[in-house]
C-alpha cells in the first residue's frame, strides 16, 4: 500500500516535466538544475530533452501500474486467505456447540451465517483493504499535486471531500438497512429451497411447486432489489462527480491562461492537474465505495462475529472410550428445553445395568427421545445427575468425561442420514476412506442383515447411495444405520425406533442378531411396536417424563394389555 502511494506520487510527478518538454522545451532548459543534471548525462540541447523525459514518464507510469497490480492481487489474496480462517473457525465453533443449539436454531439460518454472511464479510474486508490502499494512494498523489499547484489541489480536494462527505451522510442509513434486508432474505430463499427440495416427494405428487416458487420468489427477488439498489449506491458517484471533476478543470483552464496570458504556459500545469484528478477521483471513489460496502455489510458481519463468539468446549483429549464397568444411573434429573417451559423429564430416577437390554416404551410426547440424549450425553440435565459408575458425566472438573462417554456409544436413530458416497463410507461413517477396515464393514453389514442385498449389487460395497441415501429403500437405509452403529464397536448402543421403517420378518432378523451380540453390550431400544422390545431384560414404561413401570417384558406387556396408549 505504502509503494502504491510513492508510485503514484512519482508517476504524477513525472507528468509536468514530459508535458513541459513537449510544449515548450526552451523554458524548461532554462532553469540552472535541468542544465546541471541533462548535461552530467551529456545532454546538450533543449530538444534533447525530449526522449529521456518520454522514458522516464513511461517508466514510472509502468512500475506505477505494476506495482497498482501487486497490491490488488496481495490484497485479494489476502482477503481470501482471511475469509478462509474466519469460515473454517465459524464452522469449528458451530460443529462444537451443544446438541440443545442446534435443536433450538433454525438450519437455513445457521447456514446462511456460515455461507452468506461469511461471503459478504469477505467481501467487506476486500473493500477495507481497497480503502486503506485507496486512501495512502490519494495522499501520494494530493502531495505531488500540492508540490504543482497548492491552491488548485486544495481547493480539488476541499470540493471532492465534501462532497463524498455528504454522500456519504445521506446513505449511510439506507445503505445498513438493506443490508439487513439482505440478510433477512438470505435466510429466507435458503429456507423455501430447503423446504422444497427436501420435500420434492410431496411437491410432485401434489403439484404445489408453484406454491413452493412463490415462496422463494418472496424471498429471492427483494434480496436482488436490495443488492441492486446498494450497487447503485456505491458506483454512481464515480459518474456525477467525473463529471464535475471535467468541469472544473475546464474552468480551471480558462482562469490559468487569463492569469498567465498564455495557454502554451498553462498546458503543463493543465495537464498535470488533469491527470492528477483522474488518478484521484478513482481513489476518492474507491474510498467512499470501501465505506459504502462496510456500511451495507455490517449485519454480516456483526453475524459472523457471534458465530465466532460462540463458546467452545474446554480441550480435552479422551485418551479411550468410557464403558459401563457397574451401571448407570439418573438422579432425580429433569430437563425442559427453555425457560419458562415446562419440564419434559420430572426428577426422573432410572437405573441401566451394564450387559442389559433396555426396552424405553411410551406414548408421543412421554419423554423418551429426551431420556435418550440424556443417557448419551447430548443434552444436559436442568437439575440433578447422569452417572456412569458414579462419576458425574458433566462435572466441569472432568470435561474429558463426556467426550470419553460419547466415544463408547453407538446411536441408530429412526431417520438415518446418509452421505452421497458409497455404502461402506456411510457404514464407516466419518473415518477416512483409506483407514476403513474393510473386512469390519463386511461384519457389521451381516449382522444388520444388509449383507446380501450390498453383495447383490455389481460394486458390492462401492455402490453410491445417493444424497440422503435417495436411490435406497427406507429400510435399507436402516439396516445401513444399524450397521453403522455396529462397526463403531461400541459398548453402549441405542436404537430410537430403529426398526420402524423394517418389515416384521426382517426386523424379527435384525432384533436376533442384536439379540445375539455380547453381553458386554449395552442397549436401549425405543420402540412404539411391542415385537421390537419382547426379548429386552427389561422395559421401561415412560409416561409424561416419569417412569410408571419398570420391570420384566412379561409383567410391563401384561399391565399394557388391557390399555390403549400402546399399538
Amino acid at each position: 500500500m505504502l509503494a502504491c502511494g510513492v508510485a503514484e506520487l512519482v508517476s504524477l510527478g513525472a507528468v509536468l516535466p514530459f508535458l513541459a518538454v513537449l510544449t515548450d522545451p526552451d523554458r524548461l532548459w532554462q532553469r540552472p538544475l535541468v542544465q546541471r543534471l541533462a548535461t552530467s548525462v551529456g545532454l546538450m540541447e533543449a530538444s534533447d530533452l525530449l526522449v529521456p523525459s518520454t522514458i522516464v514518464f513511461v517508466t514510472a507510469v509502468v512500475v506505477s501500474s505494476i506495482v497498482r497490480l501487486m497490491n490488488l492481487w496481495l490484497n485479494g489474496r489476502l482477503a481470501a486467505v482471511a475469509g478462509s480462517d474466519l469460515s473454517c473457525e465459524a464452522y469449528l465453533r458451530t460443529l462444537y456447540q451443544p446438541y440443545a443449539f442446534h435443536v433450538q436454531r433454525n438450519s437455513s439460518t445457521v447456514i446462511t451465517g456460515l455461507t452468506t454472511q461469511i461471503r459478504h464479510t469477505v467481501l467487506a474486508l476486500n473493500a477495507l483493504l481497497q480503502l486503506i490502499t485507496s486512501a495512502v494512494v490519494a495522499v501520494g498523489l494530493f502531495t505531488a499535486l500540492l508540490l504543482i499547484d497548492a491552491p488548485v489541489a486544495l481547493a480539488g480536494a476541499a470540493l471532492f471531500g465534501s462532497c463524498y462527505g455528504v454522500l456519504a451522510i445521506a446513505t449511510r442509513r439506507e445503505l445498513r438497512s438493506n443490508g439487513l434486508k439482505i440478510t433477512e432474505s438470505s435466510s429466507l430463499q435458503l429456507k423455501a429451497l430447503q423446504e422444497g427440495l427436501g420435500a420434492i416427494r410431496d411437491v410432485l405428487l401434489d403439484g404445489s411447486q408453484s406454491t413452493y416458487l412463490q415462496v422463494y420468489s418472496q424471498a429471492d427477488r427483494p434480496q436482488r432489489l436490495f443488492e441492486a439498489k446498494n450497487i447503485f449506491l456505491v458506483a454512481f458517484p464515480r459518474y456525477a462527480f467525473e463529471t464535475l471533476g471535467l468541469i472544473a478543470i475546464a474552468f480551471l483552464g480558462l482562469l490559468h491562461t487569463f492569469w498567465l496570458g498564455s495557454s502554451t504556459a498553462v498546458i503543463p500545469i493543465l495537464g498535470s492537474m488533469a491527470l492528477g484528478a483522474q488518478r484521484l477521483l478513482p481513489s476518492f471513489q474507491q474510498i467512499y465505495s470501501g465505506w459504502a460496502l462496510l456500511a451495507g455489510n455490517k449485519n454480516a458481519i456483526q453475524d459472523v462475529l457471534e458465530i465466532l463468539d460462540q463458546a467452545l468446549p474446554p480441550s480435552a483429549t479422551a485418551v479411550e472410550p468410557l464403558s459401563v464397568q457397574d451401571n448407570i444411573r439418573f438422579e432425580r434429573v429433569k430437563f425442559c428445553y427453555d425457560l419458562g417451559q415446562s419440564d419434559v423429564l420430572h426428577s426422573l430416577d432410572l437405573r441401566i445395568n451394564r450387559g442389559e437390554h433396555i426396552g424405553l416404551i411410551g406414548s408421543t410426547g412421554s419423554g423418551k427421545s429426551t431420556t435418550v440424549d440424556l443417557l448419551m450425553g447430548l443434552l444436559m440435565p436442568t437439575a440433578g445427575r447422569v452417572l456412569v459408575d458414579g462419576l458425574d458425566l458433566h462435572d466441569p472438573a472432568h470435561p474429558e468425561r463426556l467426550l470419553a462417554w460419547r466415544s463408547a456409544i453407538s446411536h441408530v436413530p429412526q431417520s438415518v442420514y446418509l452421505a452421497d458416497s458409497s455404502i461402506a463410507e456411510n457404514i464407516a461413517f466419518g473415518v477416512p476412506f483409506h483407514l476403513i477396515n474393510q473386512a469390519q464393514v463386511h461384519r457389521a453389514a451381516e449382522k444388520a442383515q444388509i449383507a446380501e442385498f450390498i453383495e447383490s449389487n455389481p460394486k458390492g460395497y462401492a455402490t453410491f447411495v445417493g444424497e440422503r441415501g435417495i436411490r435406497l429403500s427406507g429400510g435399507q437405509r436402516q439396516r445401513i444405520g444399524i450397521a453403522r452403529a455396529l462397526y463403531k464397536q461400541a459398548t453402549m448402543l441405542f436404537l430410537d425406533e430403529a426398526t420402524s421403517a423394517l418389515d416384521n420378518a426382517t426386523e424379527e432378523a435384525v432384533m436376533q442378531a442384536v439379540d445375539g451380540l455380547s453381553r458386554d453390550l449395552t442397549i436401549v431400544i425405543i420402540a412404539h411396536r411391542l415385537s421390537t422390545v419382547q426379548r429386552c431384560d427389561r422395559i421401561l414404561h415412560l409416561d409424561h417424563g416419569r417412569v410408571v413401570c419398570d420391570g420384566p417384558p412379561s409383567v410391563v406387556l401384561s399391565k399394557l394389555s388391557s390399555r390403549s396408549d400402546m399399538p
